[in-house]
């Protein structure tokens, strides 16, 4: 759910409400209880957690992790030996 702003055009009181994207906005102050609150357009704020897309897309050279990717010899072309001989 996004954090909306909100200013009286009566008063100037600001506030901001936790409220659902299909929510109605806000009209009644609760400082003045003037019917004059306007909501204010403000940057979107935002944090990605947890593993994603994002831990790979923004690291240069060999930082990167990429899935299926275990790092070894598969990575590097190369093909693991059978029954323990040398390749």
């Amino acid at each position: 759910m996004p954090i909306y702003e909100y200013q009286c055009k009566a008063c100037g009181h600001r506030l901001e409400k936790l409220q659902k994207v299909s929510a109605a906005p806000l009209t009644d102050c609760p400082a003045c209880q003037a019917p004059e609150l306007g909501r204010l357009i403000s940057a979107a704020g935002f944090r990605l957690a947890g593993g994603g897309w994002y831990e790979t897309d923004f690291k240069s050279g060999g930082k990167k992790n990429l899935a299926g990717d275990g790092g070894g010899d598969a990575a590097a072309g190369k093909t693991p030996a059978k029954d323990g001989a040398a390749a």
